[in-house]
């Protein structure tokens, strides 16, 4: 029998999107996949059950009692697949749609290579099919992640080669149980942003090797998750976890640079809520996420 895979399907408010989600997981072609949705404590949890009960009873749903974020949220399903006999984990965001052939492409680039631990897959703009959104990225502690590619049609729609990459966005991720036997589960610290970067220098320091399956396809809705938490939530969760991944994982050198730059990033948005009141709730929330992350508040951010 092929080694058993466990997708996660995290929703937060957004059954129109997990249904459809969904729907193209059923139509994959490999054989052995245990899918599971987990529910973070969404307003329309009950719609959902009752939806995924009725139109796919094999799949697995799990309801949580509060919202622990991306990284609560799939480490619950993480868990949960261990529990089950797993031997992989494919971590897909909600907002998405995947090609038949995702998972055994998938695993067949796990396969290539004993060394690698962590796959992503060739990701499209879901407006527009043909429009590369990730495909593999770079990462440096200057520039942050850029994906490979992006914005650009794809010239190479059925190329199939598997490519090294440093980073593997969390939106479609397989992880092997090694990997996840050897450095644990995702941060829960983050809540959200920047947890799936943390987790791939993690697993690159244990020596695991990271690689993007070019025929391993997948349609991203692109942000609908965060999208109706408001540009200053978004702020907040982005510069304070960019904060968190630096103290985690960087050198020494780039962790000064970095606070001395958050201390000054500070003192510009006091300027900017003087002259510019039109941006003063984002600079508001800009300094709150500096100032937790020198207090130490982490995870959901406290109303």
């Amino acid at each position: 029998m092929s080694p058993k895979v466990a997708v996660i399907v995290l929703n937060y408010n957004g059954t129109a999107d997990t249904l459809e989600c969904l729907r193209s997981l059923t139509r994959c072609t490999y054989d052995n996949v245990l899918i599971i949705v987990v529910d973070n404590a969404s307003a329309d949890a009950d719609a959902l059950a009752y939806a995924v009960r009725n139109e796919f009873p094999k799949i697995h749903f799990l309801p949580r009692t509060e919202n622990t974020g991306f990284s609560g949220g799939n480490n619950a399903g993480i868990r949960y697949a261990l529990e089950h006999g797993s031997d992989y984990v494919v971590l897909l965001n909600n907002d998405t749609t995947v090609d038949p052939d995702f998972i055994t492409r998938m695993i067949a680039a796990a396969h290539s290579d004993e060394h690698i631990g962590i796959v992503g897959a060739k990701i499209y703009f879901y407006t527009e099919p043909d429009r590369i959104w990730f495909n593999g990225a770079d990462f440096s502690w200057r520039d942050g992640g850029k994906h490979f590619q992006y914005g650009e049609q794809d010239a190479a729609p059925h190329e199939q080669t598997v490519i090294p990459t440093p980073f593997v966005t969390g939106c479609a991720m397989l992880i092997t149980k090694t990997v996840i036997e050897k450095i644990g589960l995702l941060e829960k610290a983050f809540f959200m942003y920047y947890e799936d970067i943390d987790y791939c220098l993690r697993a690159q320091r244990a020596g695991f090797a990271l690689r993007i399956a070019q025929g391993a396809h997948v349609w991203h809705k692109v942000s609908r998750s965060s999208a109706g938490m408001g540009a200053p939530r978004v702020q907040y969760y982005h510069v304070r976890n960019a904060l968190l991944l630096t103290s985690r994982n960087a050198p020494v050198f780039v962790k000064i640079g970095v606070y001395a730059w958050s201390v000054l990033h500070y003192i510009k948005q006091i300027i900017k809520r003087m002259i510019m009141p039109k941006t003063r709730d984002i600079s508001i929330m800009i300094m709150r996420g500096i100032a937790d992350f020198y207090r130490e508040k982490f995870g959901k951010l406290q109303e």
